[in-house]
Formats: structure tokens, C-alpha cells, sequence
């Protein structure tokens, strides 16, 4: 029976690979994400190791919060005091300790615009231009180390990708407006000339701590240990001496932790692709079950005559699941070897969309290897279970019967009912993981996507009950244009309503996920910009270039200078921690109720100017949460371990759309003597007669010497804050398309077995008088008809979908995006009509004479 399958699979080669199709792109995501996550952890890992390399010991600051929302290294991880290295050097087991800074600075193009990498940090190093290199993470390309304020060196990335070499002339933003910094020398870091799109300015050691308001302070101490100190024993050596605001580790320890906290990020890329992927294998999973429920239709009288022979219900079975077997393998390893250049795919994807990661050799991993066709071939076995189980009902009588088919099963007349039942199931399930507050994370994740899966199941289930009506309302337009061929593509999709089903429901998945993040969007969208209407009173809004990263006070300071400004203030954000919990701490100048205006449950819009050196105002929910009220005191702790005694002054209504203060919002001055090197998230500015073109370009000139700040009016705020969520949008938008992908592959592949099962019904067409041209046509319709099927099931669980989450995490706003949803039907309809190509193509060309014989 082996013998007989492989020579049938041998035989059905273009079936076959239809079928494979499907594993083939769910395997190569998976492949293709593994490859991607490894290389790039490999990459960091690499990078560290060599930056550690000569270090026995490293001290760094420590934020006594923890890192997170409103911190970024340099800025809020705190400084130590500079008075700690000569201490450090005087113990018995240190050989020689260098003090370094790390911090942040923008480089500046030719063009006047800032060298991003795309959403990739913008690092800053110090070096000691004229003392031992020893610790020097980094190495020379061409040039020398900056000896000098005038001097700075460049990464060998940045020099490649600009065109800058030595000596020439480059912008540098650290704190403050551009400068302009001669080039002495680029170098590369820890052996890689690129850390994927992260620029870096290096400065000799005394002009870092100037740059960077670190005078007297440090952020490191590299440690050597003296001949047979081990490193264990000169951290303990150290520990000791630490203020509480730094730590010690040994340099591989440094290394190994810095490699854990990249790939703590990398691990949540690796299963945000990893779920895509899932996604797309479980729609090749229908693709798969269908495939083969329709060739084994077709192949009635063959397993007739197999069992007429002799074979077993035994053999016939594992006769099937060894075609299975043979095509999930075939497809596991060519979609194992495809994630390669698709791993390569993926990188340019994730730069396309701002996010710019280091690159190494390729890392194919013996992990990726094994997971990757387990679950290739797992799942086309799982898939082919129920189509080999029907294979074993076909009875030998109907080896001499033409046009014989399988009986319904016994169960059959409770389809409907099993497909409610799993319906029921499926949300009740949901439900649970939404709403049961005991569950931990991982139980509600798993509870709501086990549950969507069945919902998907359940829905697939009950869509032959539903295909007979929808097919006829949604191919009545086809009746219409397309005449005879319109209506016998209608009728063609009414035929079998269990095949158009499986065949739409493969479609509707994928249509479903897409509908889902599409309203939630619209919802976060819609609130957001009834939050900036209500909130936002000011004529115009200073931010960063990439509208997130912390701007110069100074850039603020600037817009004060221009005739007409009537109010400048700004925003400052930190962490800090109070009651045992991390909490995001704002500054507020006093006059900051002109330009955003939130509505008070206790207090009124002077509280902001009333607030002085210890008092603060909080939002509803927190103060609930903490049963806080007005009068209240609240300690709150900064990241450098400076205790903050503060008086709850003003509650306010927190907006739905999230809100412009932090959890404890204090003034601007109390906030600028607690944290280090404060800068604004934004700032917002009003103008005497309001926002026009002639002010816009006086605001834009002021701003001339800070390229990493921008102003904008109102309109175009908005527009740039929801950049990040159209960036998110799309990018979930071509993930998901994958699943659509697949999706097609199973309408192609529907069409092209009912071509060859209706080949001699297609002869006679033909024959009585049918054109290629309407022949083509008639596929066409009938494919697009089941597209639309796909899209009016998908469409509406993916609202259901959503409409349920949102209930679940309590989101600000539920709105449907019509006219996204309009985009969808249409997209419906173009994927038929691809879907219908190579099908309609082949069914014109069938041979008349021949189709007429043909068994």
C-alpha cells in the first residue's frame, strides 16, 4: 500500500504541490524567524563578549526603580560620584580602573536632518584620548581618538552610509543646540563596524562629562585584577565601597547581562513572528483537510477498487496518511530552506518599518532545524486525519459504480449542532480568559487563543449551512454582468457547500485577524484624537523628529524668544517609585493649564502654578487605587535613590485617550533638582493670533539649532503621534497577509481539483457552443464568489473578536472602520480574481474531444 500511494502522489504531482504550498509558507515563517532572532542575539552576544573582554569587573549606576517607561540609559540611570574610582583603585586586588560615560547624542547630516537608523539609539562614548585603551571597547578604523571639545569620532557605519571621513565637519546634538565638531577618527564597536542602525559620537573623556552635565560623575569603572585575583573575588572586593545608586559585576557577568536584556526584547519579536506563523500554518491546516477531502472524492473508485483487492480499512488509511506524510516532508524542508531568504525578508521588513537590529553571520540552529519539519509535518498529519478516517468508509461496491460518492456519515445530521455547540464553546472559553481574574497570564493568553482557534473551527464548521444563502445574494451581481457564465458560477458555489466552506473559511481566518486589528486601531485612533481636541488648548506643539525620544530644554527655552509667543511650557517625564510600585513621575512648569487643559475631580486649572517645591497632583485612578485624597502625603523614590516628601495637591480626571501627566505630576523646578539631565517630552506654545504659515516658519527658525526637535500645529501633532500606530498597523497588516497568502493558495488549489472533477461537464459546455473567454469568466466569478463567502464569515468575527477584547481590557472606545472594512471586500475581490488565474487558464485549455472521454 506504501508503493501505491507514492506511485498515486507521483502521479497528482500538481496536486501535490498545491497542497504543499500552504506548509510550505507556515514553515518558512517559522524557519525564517528562528534564523532571524538567533543571528541577531548572536550579533549582540558577540558584541558584548568583546566589549568585556579585558574587564575583570565593571561598575555601573543602578536605578534604584528599575529601568522601563521614561528612562533611558544615560538620562535616568543614574551617575555615580567620580570620587568612587580613586577608592576603587586603592584596593589590594586592583590592577588599574578607568571611569567612563555613556550616554546619548544625535549626529547631524550635511542635509541639516538627524542620522537615525530607524528608530535605533543614538549612543554616545567617552574615551581617554591620551591614556591606556585598554578597557576601550571600541577600535580605530582611521583617524585618532577626539583630544579635544572641537573633536569627535564617528561610527565606521555612519562614515560608510554618509560619506564622511576624517577631518571633515559633522553636527553633534548632545544637551543643548548642534554643534559642529571636526571628525578625528571612526571606529567600530566590540569587531562590528554597525550595531544595525545605532549611530555613535565619540569624546575625549573630560568634554564627555562636560557635554553631558557629568562633571564630577561617572557611569562605569572598568576594573583589572591583579595577577591570581580572580574576578569573583575582586567584585566582593568592590561591593562593599558601592553607594547604593551603582553595582558591580564581573565583566563576563556585565557581558552575559547585557546579552539577557537584548534578548529579552529579541524573545518578544521572535513570538510576536513565531504567532504569525501559527496563524498561517493553521490556515494551511483548512488548505490541507480540503485538499485532500476533494481528491478523495475524487478517487472513489480507486480506493474501491483498492479495497475490492483486498486492502484493509487499515491500509487505506495509513495509505493516505503517507501521501500526508511524503507532502508535510517535502514541504517542512523546502519551507525550512525558504526561511532563509525569508529571514533576510524579515530584517528589511522590520528597517522598512523603523526597526533596525544588528546583523551577524547566519545562525542555523539545530533547534530551528528540528522545530521547523516536527511542526511542518505535524500538522499536515493533524490536517489529513479526518480526509484518511473518510477514506476508510468507501465502500467496494462503488469501484463499479460510475460517478459513485460517499455516503454522509451517521453523524452528519448533527453537523449543525456541533458546529453551534463548538461556537458556544469557543466564546464561553473566551470569555473565561477575558474576564476571570484569578487566571495568570499565560492561562488568559492561552484561554483566548485556544478559544479564537475554536471559534475559527466552530465558524468553518457552521459555514456549509450558511454557504448556499450567501453564495446566492453574493453571486447575484455575477448573474448580472456575467450572464450564463455569472449563473453557472453561482450555482457552482451552491453545489458543494461543504467545499466552498472549507475552501472560504481558509480566507475568512486571515480576514477575521485583519478586521480585528483594524477596529481596535480605529478605536485607539479615534480616542486619541478626541483626547488631543479636549486636551489640547495650545497653538502649537514642540516634539522630537521621531515624535518619542526627549527633546533639550534649551529647544523650549528658544521658542520664548520669538515675538508674538505668548506661552511656552513644557513637559518633563521620569520614573520613580511609591507605595512598593513603580509609578511614571511628570514635571509642569506653572502655566502649563494655558496650553492643556484636563478636566479636575478635586482642584481647578490653577492647581499646576500652586504646586511649589513638595506639592503634586495625581489622576483619579491612581488616587482610587491608593485611596489617596487631597492633603494626602505620597514618598516617592527616584531612580538615583533621592526620597522625594510629597503632598497630594489636585486630583484630575485621567482622559481616556491616556493622559499628558504622569501618575504624580510635581513642578519643573522640584523635577529638575531630583533627576538627571531633565528634558521634555514635549512642549506646547500659544502665539498672539493664533497659528499661521508666517509664525510656523519664525518658530522654525528659532528651532534652527536644535534638528532633533520639531514644531507642529494641532492637525499636525495628531498626525504625528498616530504615526506610530499606522506603523504598527501596517506592519501587522503584512504579517497577516501571509495567512491571506496561504489562503489563496487553497482557492487555487479548490479550483483547480473541481477542474479536473469537472472535466467532461466542462467538455460538454464546450461543446454546446461555450467560449474559452466565458469559460474563463465562470471560473473567475465562481472564485471571487467564494472570496466574498470568505469576507462576509471573516468580517464579522473579526468585530466579534474585537468587540470582545476591547470589553476585556477595558478600551477607550469601539469603533468600526467603514471604510477600511469597504477595502477589505475589494481586496476579497481581487484575491478571487488572482486566485482564479492559473485555474481559468487551464479549464480553457482543456481539449474538447478529450474532456468528453475523460473518466
Amino acid at each position: 500500500m506504501i508503493r501505491v500511494a507514492l506511485k498515486g502522489l507521483a502521479r497528482r504531482k500538481l496536486r501535490a504541490a498545491l497542497t504543499a504550498i500552504a506548509i510550505v509558507i507556515g514553515v518558512a515563517m517559522v524557519s525564517g524567524t528562528f534564523i532571524l532572532t538567533d543571528t541577531i542575539k548572536s550579533a549582540f552576544g558577540t558584541v558584548f563578549t568583546q566589549v568585556y573582554k579585558h574587564t575583570d569587573a565593571v561598575v555601573t549606576g543602578k536605578s534604584v526603580v528599575g529601568s522601563g517607561e521614561g528612562e533611558e540609559k544615560g538620562r535616568n540611570t543614574p551617575s555615580f560620584s567620580q570620587s568612587l574610582l580613586a577608592r576603587v583603585q586603592a584596593l589590594p586586588g586592583v590592577a588599574e580602573a578607568q571611569g567612563g560615560i555613556a550616554d546619548s547624542a544625535s549626529l547631524v547630516g550635511r542635509d541639516g536632518k538627524v542620522i537615525s537608523g530607524g528608530g535605533a539609539p543614538s549612543l554616545a562614548f567617552s574615551v581617554h584620548a591620551h591614556g591606556n585603551q585598554r578597557f576601550n571597547p571600541l577600535e580605530l578604523v582611521a583617524g585618532t581618538w577626539p583630544s579635544g571639545p572641537e573633536e569627535v569620532a564617528i561610527d565606521a557605519n555612519t562614515a560608510e552610509k554618509k560619506h564622511y571621513s576624517v577631518g571633515q565637519t559633522i553636527g553633534v546634538i548632545a544637551r543643548g543646540p548642534e554643534q559642529r565638531l571636526r571628525i578625528s577618527g571612526i571606529a567600530k564597536i566590540g569587531g562590528v563596524s554597525s550595531l544595525g542602525g545605532a549611530t555613535m559620537a565619540i569624546f575625549d573623556f573630560p568634554v564627555a562629562q562636560r557635554l553631558f552635565d557629568k562633571v564630577g560623575k561617572l557611569d562605569s569603572i572598568s576594573v583589572a585584577a591583579k595577577p591570581g585575583f580572580s574576578p569573583a573575588r575582586l567584585v566582593s572586593e568592590i561591593r562593599p565601597l558601592l553607594p547604593a545608586n551603582a553595582q558591580v559585576r564581573s565583566g563576563e557577568g556585565q557581558a552575559q547581562q547585557s546579552t539577557k536584556e537584548t534578548n529579552g526584547f529579541l524573545s518578544i519579536i521572535q513570538d510576536f513572528l513565531l504567532a504569525f506563523g501559527g496563524v498561517a500554518l493553521f490556515v494551511g491546516s483548512f488548505v490541507i483537510a480540503n485538499t485532500l477531502s476533494i481528491t478523495i472524492a475524487q478517487r472513489t473508485r480507486e480506493l474501491a477498487t483498492l479495497r475490492t483487492l483486498g486492502a484493509t480499512r487499515r491500509q487505506v488509511l495509513r495509505s493516505v496518511m503517507m501521501e500526508a506524510l511524503v507532502i508535510g516532508a517535502i514541504a517542512a524542508v523546502a519551507g525550512l530552506f525558504l526561511g532563509l531568504g525569508l529571514a533576510k525578508g524579515l530584517n528589511s521588513l522590520f528597517v522598512s518599518f523603523g526597526i533596525d537590529l544588528p546583523q551577524a553571520a547566519t545562525v542555523f540552529a539545530t533547534r530551528t532545524i528540528i522545530v521547523s519539519l516536527l511542526v511542518g509535518v505535524v500538522i499536515t498529519l493533524i490536517a489529513a486525519l479526518r480526509p484518511a478516517i473518510r477514506a476508510t468508509r468507501v465502500p467496494p461496491i462503488s469501484a463499479v459504480r460510475e460517478g459513485a460518492v460517499l455516503a454522509p456519515s451517521r453523524f452528519a445530521r448533527f453537523s449543525t449542532v456541533s458546529a453551534a455547540v463548538t461556537v458556544a464553546a469557543a466564546l464561553g472559553l473566551m470569555l473565561i480568559g477575558l474576564f476571570v481574574g484569578s487566571l495568570s497570564t499565560t492561562q488568559r493568553l492561552l484561554a483566548i487563543g485556544v478559544g479564537a482557534a475554536a471559534m475559527f473551527v466552530g465558524v468553518a464548521m457552521l459555514a456549509k449551512t450558511l454557504v448556499p444563502p450567501l453564495a446566492a445574494v453574493l453571486g447575484w451581481p455575477a448573474t448580472r454582468i456575467g450572464g450564463v457564465a455569472g449563473s453557472l458560477a453561482r450555482g457552482n458555489a451552491m453545489r458543494n457547500p461543504a467545499r466552498t466552506a472549507s475552501t472560504a473559511s481558509a480566507l475568512m481566518i486571515g480576514l477575521a485577524l485583519v478586521t480585528l486589528v483594524s477596529v481596535l486601531a480605529a478605536g485607539l485612533k479615534s480616542t486619541f484624537e478626541s483626547s488631543i481636541n479636549s486636551l489640547f488648548s495650545a497653538d502649537y506643539a514642540l516634539t522630537a523628529t521621531n515624535n518619542f525620544s526627549p527633546i533639550s530644554t534649551a529647544s523650549e527655552t528658544a521658542l520664548r524668544s520669538v515675538p508674538g509667543v505668548t506661552v511656552v511650557s513644557g513637559v518633563r517625564a521620569g520614573a520613580g517609585r511609591a507605595f512598593g510600585s513603580k509609578i511614571n513621575v511628570a514635571g509642569v512648569e506653572g502655566n502649563v493649564s494655558r496650553v492643556i487643559r484636563v478636566k479636575w475631580k478635586v482642584g481647578s486649572q490653577s492647581v499646576p502654578g500652586e504646586l511649589g517645591y513638595s506639592g503634586a497632583f495625581i489622576n483619579k485612578d491612581y488616587a482610587k487605587e491608593l485611596h489617596l485624597h487631597v492633603g494626602s502625603p505620597i514618598t516617592v523614590e527616584t531612580p538615583a535613590g533621592k526620597t522625594m516628601h510629597l503632598e497630594v495637591r489636585g486630583i484630575f480626571e485621567q482622559p481616556k485617550g491616556g493622559s499628558p501627566y504622569g501618575d504624580v505630576t510635581i513642578s519643573t523646578s522640584r523635577f529638575d533638582a531630583e533627576y538627571q539631565s531633565p528634558q521634555n517630552v514635549y512642549a506646547f506654545a500659544d502665539v498672539a493670533g493664533g497659528a499661521s504659515a508666517a509664525t510656523t516658519a519664525k518658530l522654525k527658525d528659532a528651532l534652527a539649532s536644535f534638528p532633533d526637535a520639531k514644531i507642529a500645529t494641532e492637525h499636525e501633532f495628531k498626525d504625528n503621534q498616530e504615526q506610530g500606530i499606522n506603523t504598527l498597523l501596517n506592519l501587522l497588516y503584512v504579517l497577516l497577509s501571509l495567512s491571506i497568502i496561504v489562503s489563496l493558495f487553497g482557492i487555487v488549489n479548490t479550483l483547480v481539483l473541481t477542474v479536473f472533477e469537472r472535466t467532461r461537464e466542462l467538455g460538454m459546455l464546450r461543446a454546446v457552443g461555450m467560449t474559452r473567454r466565458q469559460m474563463r469568466r465562470m471560473i473567475r466569478y465562481e472564485s471571487i464568489v467564494t472570496a466574498l463567502i470568505g469576507a462576509a464569515l471573516g468580517i464579522p468575527v473579526g468585530i466579534v473578536l474585537a468587540l470582545m477584547v476591547g470589553q476585556a481590557i477595558e478600551y477607550p472606545a469601539f469603533t468600526i472602520p467603514v471604510g477600511t472594512l469597504v477595502v477589505f471586500i475589494f481586496a476579497a475581490i481581487i484575491a478571487g480574481l488572482l486566485a482564479a488565474i492559473f485555474p481559468a487558464r487551464r479549464a480553457s485549455r482543456l481539449n474538447v474531444l478529450q474532456a468528453l472521454q475523460y473518466e
